[in-house]
């Protein structure tokens, strides 16, 4: 279950392919392949694994607090096709 007050990153099997209108994110696991639609949520979703949780990795983004319910959404969405998953406890 999806909590933006964790930490996520991309599933090692995903490859991402940055495109002019965001991204194409392909699962080589589950051959399911995603789009990202714009370049903020690129920039979110390829620095998660960076950042303790989702919210900072938006706020680092450029993506305020009160704007970040569509970025939620979307990564809710990569994290039930198995994009997105728990970050490690190292």
């Amino acid at each position: 279950m999806f909590d933006p007050d964790c930490g996520w990153r991309l599933h090692p099997q995903v490859a991402v392919r940055p495109e002019p209108f965001g991204a194409l994110l392909y699962h080589f696991g589950t051959r399911k392949l995603s789009f990202l639609k714009n370049r903020i949520i690129l920039t979110v979703v390829q620095s998660l694994a960076d950042h303790p949780d989702v919210r900072s990795a938006c706020r680092a983004a450029g993506v305020a607090d009160a704007s970040q319910e569509p970025y939620l959404h979307a990564l809710d969405v990569l994290v039930g096709s198995n994009m997105l998953v728990p970050q490690e406890n190292v």
